[in-house]
């Protein structure tokens, strides 16, 4: 918000007794107060038509033409089949947001014992139809040699497009999307989209910086299982995808079952071994009686 000097003070700040005039002219007319500025609460226009409506389960066109970053035409569907796919819509000139998502994804992904190429395959779509494949080739090498691992130049796969095709993943996704021609930049969520091997929405992480476990958790999901461990499921089972935040929380009923059923399984295994000593020490006892060793 603007700041807004009385008259009055500005006038004694200047010219010293030059303020009693301008006091006095402040109490014959009312001051000449300019509109305030935008309220932080209030939403910016270009805003209402950026947003990421969840689809989950939806399935994105696999069939829809991209170019590759070393500019051959591909069909979405080649990263597919075999792995859960992490999609990330960005474009590879935004100054700041997409950097960070993308950074983001890579520093989680690169604390993890699941590989890229084996567990799973990351996508980066521009959504700006004026990026050539080159800049794409650029992008994936700073996130290649970002992640550090192996796996990553040929699990790591950054396509462009033209509109009409960018358009038809995006709708897929419920990603939305705006251009600001008052700053020549996008305007657009910061989120990635974790994706079933048959290219189906699995589930949504916002922001960017993702935690671990949630990425961990959101990958073994789309997966169903198939890559992982045993102590990854039971996570699963103990931990709920909350749709609202793109994070997994503790699922409390889950975890009053597991306590519910671990207590059973300790109360059984109690008993038992309470029987057995009893019956040991029935035995025992007939021996001794008996004269029996």
């Amino acid at each position: 918000m603007k700041s807004f000097v009385p008259a009055c003070v500005l006038a004694a700040a200047i010219g010293g007794g030059a303020a009693t005039p301008a006091f006095a002219q402040a109490q014959g007319e009312p001051l000449s107060v300019p509109m305030p500025g935008i309220s932080a609460t209030t939403q910016l226009a270009i805003l209402k038509d950026v947003r990421i409506d969840q689809r989950l389960d939806n399935q994105i066109p696999l069939d829809t033409m991209f170019v590759d970053e070393h500019g051959k035409d591909v069909a979405l569907g080649t990263y597919f089949g075999q792995r859960p796919v992490v999609l990330a819509m960005v474009y590879y000139n935004c100054p700041m947001l997409c950097t960070l998502v993308m950074s983001g994804m890579v520093s989680s992904l690169d604390t993890m014992n699941l590989m890229a190429g084996r567990d799973y395959e990351v996508v980066a779509v521009s959504f700006n139809p004026g990026e050539p494949p080159s800049l794409a080739a650029n992008t994936k090498a700073a996130m290649v040699k970002r992640y550090g691992r192996r796996g990553g130049d040929d699990a790591f796969h950054f396509l462009t497009g033209r509109e009409e095709n960018i358009k038809r993943l995006a709708d897929a996704i419920g990603f939305h999307y705006a251009w600001d021609p008052k700053i020549n930049q996008y305007a657009h969520p910061a989120a990635l989209t974790n994706l079933t091997p048959q290219g189906r929405v699995s589930r949504y992480l916002f922001g960017v910086d993702f935690a671990p476990r949630d990425f961990r958790l959101a990958l073994v999901e789309a997966s169903n299982g198939k890559i992982g461990t045993v102590l990854d499921q039971a996570m699963l089972y103990c931990y709920h995808y909350d749709p609202f935040t793109g994070k997994y929380g503790v699922a409390i009923m889950n975890l009053i079952r597991l306590a519910g059923a671990l207590t059973v399984v300790a109360a059984g295994s109690w008993i038992l071994l309470a029987l057995r000593r009893e019956r040991r020490q029935g035995n025992a006892a007939r021996a001794a009686a008996t004269g029996a060793r």
